[in-house]
């Protein structure tokens, strides 16, 4: 490693069927790609090699077996500590959380500059995943403190997570807003066992998603021949609670589940759905932290209209009602009522779905965050 000269550092698995894994593979081949002799260091699992070449660079994987998150978190950091030591001439750092951040800011040897990506934070988020302590989730804030004030420059999604770096002291001068970006894919054939109208989900299953919302609205829509099409990130095992209130509500028949599909099927069940939806719930993660939904952005990249939660991070995707739908958090009913009407008026939906891709073909490529990243590196190694 003695002559590796840019490093991108994320505690998640790469490659995966997760957003993240889009993110970091964009980013990271940015980085990789303009300042050679890089290494991305990530998580790995049972069918991923420990190292393989990749783009212009190496993938180093760090193979976890604690259970525990928080001691996953510590090893991880441990080798990563380790692992820096060994990279004398290592110039420019981009990493995607605290677990990264804490070895690579104070590693007493650096000489390098740094960016802090941050799309989340765990004191906010780990309390919906897991039953966290008070003391420790004050522990975890002294940490993402430590690292919003000692890296060089701060990346966020949105303007709503900048508001809220802002709200915690963060100069503005320091933090850069690149939000998520989609690629307009080529056209798909339709999948051979998908239904003639569906409305698709796909992604993470977590709480905030609001994925028991959309259950309860399909319960009310039982009337129409339109199936829910469900394409979870997680295996199967992850979704049981989700399968068990799915028939509570006596919707075993309506939906479709899918597991961790590659891309390009995934891309061709999203291309020929009614609609695509994102009900993001009223909680403090979408409101306060924010976020940036790749699932919108890349729905609307196919062309495929978008019903989604009606609060400020959608709408820096989602302008106005000529790009996608907007409904109040937490109503079943009035996503019903979405879903309904666009089953009914198919023309209108689709109107709506070539305004939204038009749209991201005009703001929100993967190229043209790519380019603003690369003049914030630019901007860092000139000084």
């Amino acid at each position: 490693m003695q002559d590796i000269r840019s490093l991108y550092a994320a505690f998640d698995v790469f490659p995966s069927a997760k957003g993240a894994a889009t993110h970091i593979h964009h980013f990271a081949d940015l980085l990789l790609t303009h300042y050679p002799n890089g290494l991305l260091w990530v998580l790995g699992d049972e069918e991923l090699p420990e190292r393989e070449n990749w783009q212009n660079g190496i993938v180093q994987r760090v193979f976890l077996q604690e259970k525990e998150f928080l001691k996953r978190t510590e090893h991880y950091s441990e080798q990563l500590a380790f692992a820096l030591k060994e990279m004398p001439r290592l110039q420019i750092v981009h990493f995607r959380d605290i677990w990264s951040g804490v070895p690579i800011l104070a590693n007493p040897h650096k000489t390098y500059r740094t960016i802090f990506e941050v799309n989340a934070l765990p004191s906010i988020e780990l309390s919906y995943r897991y039953e966290v302590s008070g003391k420790i989730l004050t522990q975890i804030q002294h940490l993402e403190n430590f690292c919003l004030e000692q890296c060089d420059k701060i990346v966020v999604p949105s303007e709503v997570i900048r508001g809220f770096l802002l709200k915690k002291g963060i100069k503005p001068e320091k933090i850069c807003v690149i939000s998520n970006g989609a690629e307009i894919p080529l056209p798909q054939e339709r999948p051979q066992e998908s239904p003639e109208k569906y409305v698709i989900y796909f992604g993470a299953l977590q709480s905030w998603q609001g994925v028991d919302t959309l259950l309860r609205a399909f319960r009310l829509l039982q009337d129409l021949d339109v199936f829910l099409v469900i394409c979870a990130s997680h295996k199967p095992r992850f979704c049981k609670m989700y399968h068990k209130f799915a028939e509570k509500l006596g919707l075993q028949e309506k939906i479709i589940w899918k597991y961790r599909l590659a891309k390009n099927e995934l891309s061709a069940w999203v291309q020929h759905a009614l609609c695509s939806v994102a009900p993001l719930k009223e909680c403090s993660r979408n409101l306060e932290q924010g976020c940036s939904p790749l699932k919108i952005l890349e729905s609307m990249a196919v062309g495929t209209p978008v019903i989604a939660s009606d609060m400020p991070v959608v709408r820096e995707i989602i302008e106005n009602e000529s790009l996608g739908k907007l409904i109040r958090a937490d109503r079943p009913i009035e996503l019903a009522r979405a879903i309904r009407i666009w089953n009914a008026y198919p023309h209108k939906a689709q109107e709506i779905g070539k305004n939204a891709q038009k749209h991201i073909q005009e703001h929100f490529t993967w190229e043209k965050k790519k380019k603003a990243l690369l003049s914030l590196y630019q901007e860092l190694l000139d000084v």
